[in-house]
């Protein structure tokens, strides 16, 4: 089975680092990787793509990650991404934001990765993800955190959002995110996790690392070469 890493965070303009992460990856047996720069781009340069992608037997590929604030940011950056080829997700705190994202066909994925964010995931966000095809996203990093109040508060989140998006079928992935390298954990271990601490059914779990990303990632493909037709038909 073909596991993923569905956020891989990295500086882009730092081929080192990206490098070093990819290597250690590349020993933990991680096939699968989606790459998200921190830097505030709206692009990955093509020939920082082409040194990454040559670089080792992983398969890469590319998310932009926005955080807005209002609808109005929304409105303006989204026309950015209208014939975009990689992965676009999306995080806000502002429940208008989401919904106008959930509907949004060039919006990938909006994500409650952020422990203050997926406290306002509502079934409504979720009801209109699964109508309109888009994945709603977790990440474990948030339990990974030293401090013990924190964490545990963090994990009564997870748990408790993780539930509400399988009771409601939501189409969602989760992922690691995590920003120290040592955190790194293969897919197969976090399944282990989201089943042991989360309580997600094994099946279920797979799904979030093994399927959902597979799909989400023919999807950006087919977006793309159908706005691409579009363009030039």
């Amino acid at each position: 089975m073909s596991y993923f890493e569905s956020r891989l965070p990295v500086d882009i303009e730092n081929i080192d680092e990206i490098k070093n992460r990819l290597k250690f990856c590349e020993q933990l047996g991680i096939k699968n990787i989606i790459l998200e720069p921190k830097n505030e781009i709206d692009r990955v340069p093509s020939d920082i793509r082409c040194k990454v992608e040559n670089e080792l037997k992983i398969n890469i590929y590319f998310r932009i990650n926005l955080r807005l604030k209002t609808i109005e940011e929304f409105k303006k950056k989204i026309k950015k991404f209208n014939n975009f080829t990689d992965i676009l997700s999306i995080e806000s705190l502002n429940r208008e934001v989401q919904l106008q994202c959930s509907k949004d066909s060039r919006v990938d994925i909006v994500s409650f990765s952020d422990p203050e964010i997926i406290k306002t995931l509502t079934p409504g966000v979720i009801s209109l993800t699964k109508q309109n095809n888009t994945f709603i996203e977790f990440s474990l990093a948030p339990i990974m955190v030293n401090n013990k109040t924190i964490q545990s508060k963090n994990f009564r989140n997870l748990y408790k959002f993780t539930q509400l998006a399988i009771r409601s079928k939501a189409n969602y992935i989760i992922s690691g995110n995590f920003k120290n390298l040592f955190d790194y954990r293969h897919p197969r271990a976090l399944i282990s996790i989201c089943h042991s601490l989360l309580e997600i059914p094994l099946s279920i779990a797979k799904k979030a690392y093994i399927t959902n990303p597979k799909i989400l990632i023919e999807k950006t493909k087919i977006s793309y070469n159908n706005k691409f037709k579009q363009t030039y038909n």
